[in-house]
């Protein structure tokens, strides 16, 4: 089963992501959302929309920026919407 690991600790683990380009985004109610912290980040992706992040957080670690998800993604992205993925020292096994 796909998980994110982060410091030590699964942030996220889901047998229902979605891999896009390459990238696990996993459902929204398989973040462990205590690790998981806004930030005020947003990038742009002509085909999957505006993108939002997160920092994880684990046992006084961050990694800035490590989580992205698409909150109203373009009609081709649909299928991910709200969906998480992670890089920046998260460490996704598959």
């Amino acid at each position: 089963m796909p998980r994110a690991v982060f410091n030590g600790q699964v942030i996220a683990e889901s047998d229902a992501t979605e891999v896009v380009e390459g990238n696990h985004y996993f459902p929204p109610d398989s973040l462990k959302r205590e690790f998981i912290q806004d930030n005020a980040l947003t990038t742009n992706c002509p085909w999957k929309g505006e993108a939002k992040y997160y920092d994880v957080v684990v046992d006084g670690k961050t990694a800035e920026h490590a989580a992205w998800y698409y909150p109203e993604a373009k009609p081709q992205a649909k299928s991910f919407e709200g969906y998480v993925a992670f890089w920046r020292g998260v460490t996704v096994e598959a």
